[in-house]
């Protein structure tokens, strides 16, 4: 990640267009440079999801696609049927030549233009955290979930720092979420930073 775009990362609001015009600027170069340091949270977040269903053809959402390093690493772990979603235009344009999403669409952030029920698998992937996505996003995701079915996500060591967004989590789990999978481990390895890999089943 080059310094100019970490730096604005964690200094730039959680308000969508300024979000969108952070990760526009940034697409060009934006798997150049989480590849330079070692990124390593979609490769986990698809493991550890593997690791708790056999269920590889269900369709998965992938919220905050971005340029598809997410959807990459479902497609390298089995799934078969990946639709993505972001805020930046940008962002879906390089995700869109990697060729594993059936379908790519941009949302403003307050809405994730699908049904409740509609994916067996939500996936957010380095995008609930400051910086990116606000805490209240959890809950979004939360409310498309069904019965039996999984939200998987990650947790930059920023967001664990963060009450307001650990807090979400603790309130799903006493809201009808189970935790599966909760496995702290490298998230860009080359500038020693982590996160935590959840994935979760709506039980009631």
């Amino acid at each position: 990640m080059s310094d100019r775009h970490l730096d604005r990362v964690y200094h730039t609001s959680s308000a969508p267009d300024e979000q969108a015009a952070l990760y526009d600027d940034w697409a060009a170069t934006y798997d150049d440079d989480l590849t330079r340091h070692r990124c390593e949270t979609p490769d986990r977040l698809a493991r550890a999801l593997a690791s708790v269903t056999d269920d590889r053809s269900s369709p998965v959402f992938d919220f905050g696609c971005g340029t598809g390093l997410s959807g990459l690493a479902l497609a390298r772990a089995g799934w078969t049927t990946i639709d993505g979603a972001d805020l930046s235009a940008g962002m879906l344009d390089v995700a869109e030549r990697k060729g594993v999403y059936r379908r790519l669409w941009q949302v403003d952030g307050n809405q994730l233009d699908v049904e409740p029920g509609a994916y067996r698998t939500i996936v957010a992937c380095g995008v609930v955290t400051i910086g990116a996505a606000p805490p209240e996003t959890l809950d979004l995701l939360a409310s498309q979930v069904a019965v039996g079915d999984h939200l998987a996500f990650s947790f930059n060591d920023h967001a664990l720092a963060d009450e307001a967004y650990t807090s979400r989590l603790d309130a799903l789990l006493d809201d009808g979420f189970e935790q599966l999978v909760a496995e702290y481990g490298p998230n860009l390895a080359g500038l020693e930073s982590g996160a935590t890999v959840y994935v979760l089943r709506r039980a009631a």
